[in-house]
């Protein structure tokens, strides 16, 4: 599949990302439709599948359950062929999530992850914000404690998740990385990926398809007909929707399964 620069990152990537939710977790989340967690062998299996239709970039998180241990249990021995982006900020246990951006917690959560991952370095890690915007990025350490990380070798590249537009252009002065929500429904950060973009700073695309509430046909072409867009995360439990997903987005991809 044909591979975009993530801003000024030095990372390529493609334009379909794999989001690892739900081969973790399955409570408390936004899908239309409760679905089952799929076992240990299912997710190793998929997540496989994933690489081999030609996707190189895999999103998961510490509050994503069971995901990123089950990404370091498959795909270990092929770290070198996909690009890797965790967060931090976010922890979700017994059915709820508890957010801490100290320096002590950030530093825990990013050695917790990079265990589970079973990986030496992190590409991407981002701020899971809890909707306090601006109270993380200015009253907390957890900025300051991501670039001492990525100083230290530990972190390719660093960014933020906001839920706000403030949010984001405070994060323009010091992320490397964007994640936000766009599609049909919403809007709201059209201008910031363009400036983003234009500055250098990698644009990836979260719920494009609304949690699955947009018809895929339109959403994804809609989300990377933007120039500004660099990929955009899409999850799932199917390798045929994934397979669906790629062809959607008009690139060549490898698929045995089809």
């Amino acid at each position: 599949m044909h591979r975009r620069p993530l801003g000024t990152t030095g990372l390529d990537v493609t334009p379909i990302g794999f989001g690892a939710f739900k081969i973790g977790r399955n409570q408390n989340t936004k899908y239309p439709q409760a679905y089952p967690l799929m076992d240990e062998v299912e997710a190793i299996q998929l997540l496989h599948d994933v690489l081999d239709l030609g996707i190189n970039l895999i999103d998961t998180a510490p509050a994503y359950g069971l995901s990123e241990e089950r990404i370091g249990q498959a795909l270990a021995d092929r770290r070198q062929e996909f690009v890797l982006s965790t967060k931090t900020g976010e922890q979700f246990e017994n059915g709820t999530s508890t957010y801490d951006y100290t320096a002590q917690t950030t530093r825990k959560s990013i050695e917790g992850s990079l265990a589970r991952l079973q990986t030496e370095v992190l590409d991407i890690v981002y701020v899971h914000s809890n909707g306090e915007d601006v109270w993380i990025q200015q009253q907390t350490e957890v900025v300051e404690t991501l670039h001492a990380l990525k100083r230290s070798g530990l972190i390719r590249a660093i960014g933020f998740s906001p839920k706000s537009i403030q949010g984001a252009e405070l994060a323009m002065d010091w992320a490397d990385v964007l994640m936000l929500e766009y599609h049909l429904e919403n809007q709201e950060m059209s201008d910031v990926i363009t400036r983003a973009h234009a500055a250098g700073i990698g644009t990836v695309i979260k719920k494009g398809l609304a949690s699955g509430h947009l018809p895929a046909q339109q959403a994804i072409r809609f989300v990377l007909d933007n120039p500004g867009v660099d990929s955009l995360i899409v999850g799932g439990s199917k390798l045929l929707h994934l397979a669906e997903n790629c062809r959607l987005a008009g690139f060549k991809f490898r698929n045995r399964a089809a």
